[in-house]
């Protein structure tokens, strides 16, 4: 199985660590957040992993040279420009074989089973899989009855989308993980539609979801933190 960590973050809300070290490299119990992901993608099965570079991409760069995690690792560079989610996927793709490739936030720490998502999406026949929950979030993603993405919410001042959105009664909505799957039939429908280099990708996946099968996972049990901010940095050591 093969697996991109998105780790080209500036990691704003981290400052002033940030400020001269990239947000993969944030320790949580004095490992840093990337080594924490490439390792449990291994634990999982993982064999491939494609890692995104922008801010102080030099650092991760020799960081990976430095270590020897026992799994094959690809560097896709975004040096030149911060590509966001959906850019940094199409930027990467030549680097991925044509079976699902699993997106993977470098900042999530949790103790979700990758194998299962995997599993679940391919057993689907989705184009994508997105691991989400019952979690409090300020964004939720909406879902009809089968699970098939309809929209987003912003919770807190009311916005949905797509323009126009009408929510249905067996509507259901959840906070996306940050974790998801990608298939090949996505990513070619990227290719066609996207004219940017740089866009979201919950941008792309809403206005693909009338063309592209887009489903959505609740696994059970499911425990997350984002390390994205201080207050939940401290957090995650515990955890």
């Amino acid at each position: 199985m093969q697996a991109m960590i998105l780790a080209a973050g500036l990691g704003t809300r981290l400052r002033p660590w940030t400020l001269s070290h990239p947000k993969a490299l944030v320790p949580v119990g004095g490992v840093p957040m990337l080594e924490r992901v490439i390792t449990r993608l291994k634990e999982q099965d993982f064999k491939r992993i494609i890692v995104n570079v922008h801010h102080f991409a030099d650092q991760v760069t020799d960081f990976l040279a430095a270590n020897d995690f026992g799994v094959e690792i690809a560097v896709s560079d975004e040096r030149e420009e911060l590509l966001d989610t959906g850019g940094a996927i199409l930027n990467a793709s030549s680097l991925f074989s044509s079976e699902p490739v699993l997106i993977h936030n470098v900042d999530i720490l949790s103790n979700a089973d990758l194998r299962q998502l995997m599993s679940k999406h391919i057993e689907s026949g989705a184009d994508s899989t997105l691991l989400v929950s019952h979690r409090e979030s300020s964004r939720k993603l909406i879902f009809d009855e089968k699970y098939r993405l309809r929209g987003w919410h912003n919770v807190k001042e009311g916005i949905y989308r797509p323009d126009g959105f009408v929510r249905q009664y067996a509507d259901k909505e959840y906070a996306f993980s940050g974790i998801h799957v990608v298939g090949s039939r996505l990513i070619e429908e990227m290719k066609r539609s996207e004219s940017e280099r740089k866009f979201s990708i919950i941008d792309f996946l809403l206005s693909a979801k009338d063309k592209c099968n887009i489903g959505g996972y609740v696994q059970n049990g499911l425990e997350l933190i984002d390390i994205g901010k201080p207050e939940t940095l401290k957090l995650a050591d515990s955890f």
